[in-house]
C-alpha cells in the first residue's frame, strides 16, 4: 500500500482481545501513519485517577484528577509504547485493577467527553490508524475506513492471557472470561457511546484468523477502494 493524499483515518473498532489492536499497529507501521490506541487512553486515564486516589463514585472527583493528563505514544516494531507523563506505562496499563477502572470511569459521559478531544486532536499527516470501541461512530464518523473486529469470549480470553504471560504477569483464563463478558455488558448497554459497528463498517470475525489472515484481509479492501 501508498501513502495517500489528503490524509485520512482509518477505524478498528471492537471488544476486547478482538485483536484490532495488533491489527490497527500493523496497518500504521505498513501505512506510515500515526497510531491511536483508545483503549490505552482511557487505561491511562485510569492510572492518573488511581494515582490521585479520586473517589471512583463521584464524576466530579475523577474528572478533576485528569485536569493534567498527558499521554502520546511510540511505535516500536510490535508494539505501541503509551508513555503517561513522560514515563512509560506499558505494564501498569495491562494491570486488571486498571482496566477496571477504565471500564467504570468510561460510563461518565463527562470523562468520555473530555477524552474525546485528546482523540481527535491524534489525527495529524500523513493520516490516522485507531483503534477502540466507539472510533467509527462517535470519535471519527467521517473516517474514511471503518472495520468492526469481533471473536468469541473464549478466544478473546485466550488472547489475553497468552498476552499477559508474554508480558511477565500473571493471568488467570476463567477470571479473564467473567471480566470479557461483564466488560461486553457494560460496553454494549451505556447510554453513551455503546460499543456497535458504524452502520458502514466492514464487520469481521477474527476468531479464526490470526493477524496476518485479517491484515490481508482488511488491506486487500483498502486497496480496492483507495
Amino acid at each position: 500500500m501508498t501513502k495517500k493524499n489528503p490524509p485520512y483515518v482509518i477505524t478498528i473498532d471492537g471488544p476486547s482481545g478482538s485483536g484490532k489492536g495488533s491489527l490497527a499497529l500493523r496497518i500504521a507501521q505498513n501505512l506510515g501513519f500515526n497510531f491511536l490506541d483508545s483503549g490505552a487512553i482511557y487505561r491511562s486515564a485510569a492510572l492518573k485517577v488511581l494515582q490521585k486516589s479520586a473517589d471512583l463514585n463521584q464524576e466530579s472527583s475523577v474528572l478533576s484528577a485528569l485536569t493534567d493528563l498527558d499521554i502520546r505514544f511510540e511505535i516500536g516494531q510490535e508494539l505501541s509504547i503509551p508513555v503517561l507523563d513522560g514515563v512509560d506505562v506499558s505494564i501498569p496499563l495491562r494491570e486488571q485493577a486498571t482496566s477496571e477502572v477504565a471500564s467504570v470511569i468510561a460510563q461518565y459521559p463527562g470523562v468520555r467527553q473530555r477524552l474525546l478531544a485528546l482523540q481527535q486532536d491524534c489525527f495529524q499527516p500523513p493520516g490516522l490508524v485507531a483503534d477502540g470501541r466507539d472510533l467509527g461512530t462517535v470519535v471519527f464518523p467521517q473516517a474514511k475506513f471503518k472495520f468492526f473486529l469481533y471473536a468469541s469470549v473464549e478466544i478473546r480470553a485466550q488472547r489475553r492471557h497468552n498476552q499477559l504471560i508474554a508480558m511477565g504477569l500473571s493471568s488467570n483464563i476463567a477470571e479473564l472470561k467473567v471480566d470479557l463478558t461483564e466488560r461486553d455488558e457494560r460496553d454494549q448497554n451505556r447510554t453513551q457511546s455503546p460499543l456497535v459497528p458504524a452502520s458502514d463498517a466492514i464487520v469481521v470475525d477474527s476468531s479464526v484468523l490470526d493477524l496476518e489472515q485479517v491484515f490481508e484481509l482488511v488491506t486487500t479492501h483498502i486497496d480496492e477502494l483507495s
